[in-house]
């Protein structure tokens, strides 16, 4: 018997026998151009949703080496500050800028601490206090459970073992996260040149250009913030420091401390500096009450009206309406340490969108000109 093949196969010879070969596409095979093009375009959807669910995975682990970025830029920026004044090489003056701000902590709290400790332990009692005022108060009104029942709950939540173990936990992770960020901060620091050619070079060659100057950018961008921040936390606490002192506040120089600390997030740091300012004052007196409240609206008018906006012509100019949505965001999705890097996250943002913008009216310019030129 003689197989018989379709019209349509065709065949090859090999040797003195003639094999037939299937002609046209294979059911697994797809050779229309539409529909190979919208299988291209749902890879690359599907490649950047599982990009994204990739991130959230891994949020913590970025977030954690964004601050240690964070941190490097504090320290280039005292770097290149330093190198304006002393022309000596750039791993010297990353020693001398690590030895300053260590020998000033050392010192600040060497000279204050005994005076610190006091009042921290003043401001603790202080504190608890006012807090069993307003519990009391509010248990008065009906708005609260009684003090026994509240007491008999707190000692119940305390003596939770697991509990205690989540706070260790939580504490021994806090110090391994500062550990971790300090250490990325200082590595980046001291060669910032080598990460940044690593970056180029996962980028493709044609872009590499384009890349290399928004990098840049970002950075320009992001030590001129955090400098400017650094400036406003220092007149901030200097300021509050100064005033409590004037009225007669208790515990005015933690407080100032405090308040300069807590400006590194705007709006929400001054907002819980001024509860604690407040609930010091009104401890001592309803005068002194009073003269916090006015420190607090004096200080923060001054630094949100006059100080903010002289150093934003120097560094970024960020909307405070886009800020503190930037913060509301980052503290709901990535907790405490996306609150802190919501500023700087948004500042890069903005820095590579403002450069995409001017590289896309370049390239409309150069169209342009080509079109003129042609004509």
């Amino acid at each position: 018997m003689t197989d018989t093949a379709d019209p349509g196969d065709v065949s090859v010879r090999d040797g003195s026998q003639r094999i037939p070969v299937i002609d046209g596409a294979s059911p697994n095979e797809v050779r229309d151009p539409a529909t190979r093009e919208e299988i291209k375009r749902a890879a690359v959807w599907l490649g950047m949703a599982s990009g994204l669910a990739l991130v959230v995975l891994l949020i913590q682990p970025l977030l954690i080496i964004l601050a240690g970025l964070v941190f490097a830029a504090m320290l280039d920026g005292g770097v290149r500050l330093l190198g304006r004044v002393l022309p000596i090489g750039r791993g010297w003056r990353l020693l001398i800028v690590c030895l300053l701000t260590v020998a000033f902590l050392t010192g600040t709290f060497y000279l204050t601490g005994v005076q610190v400790a006091e009042q921290v332990n003043q401001l603790r009692a202080t504190l608890e206090s006012q807090a069993v005022r307003v519990t009391s108060w509010a248990t008065a009104h009906g708005l609260m459970p009684a003090a026994d029942d509240f007491t008999g709950l707190a000692q119940q939540a305390m003596s939770s073992v697991g509990r205690l173990t989540s706070w260790v936990g939580t504490a021994l992770g806090a110090l391994t996260t500062l550990f971790m960020i300090l250490v990325i901060g200082l590595f980046v620091a001291m060669d910032p040149r080598v990460y940044e050619r690593g970056l180029q070079w996962m980028i493709p060659q044609a872009h590499r250009e384009e890349f290399a100057v928004t990098l840049r950018r970002m950075g320009f961008t992001l030590r001129r913030l955090l400098a400017g921040r650094i400036l406003g936390m220092v007149a901030e606490g200097i300021l509050t420091w100064l005033a409590l002192m004037m009225g007669g506040v208790p515990m005015a120089l933690i407080l100032g401390i405090l308040t300069g600390l807590l400006a590194f997030i705007p709006n929400i740091g001054a907002f819980i500096s001024g509860v604690l300012m407040v609930a010091v004052g009104f401890s001592a007196g309803f005068e002194t009450g009073i003269w916090a409240i006015a420190t607090y609206f004096i200080v923060q008018t001054f630094d949100g009206y006059v100080l903010i906006p002289l150093v934003a012509k120097k560094t970024v100019d960020m909307p405070p309406a886009l800020t503190l949505g930037t913060q509301i965001l980052a503290s709901a999705l990535f907790g405490i340490l996306g609150l802190a890097l919501a500023d700087p996250i948004t500042a890069m943002v903005k820095a590579a969108l403002e450069r995409r913008g001017e590289r896309t009216a370049e390239d409309q310019d150069a169209a342009e000109s080509t079109s003129n030129s042609a004509r």
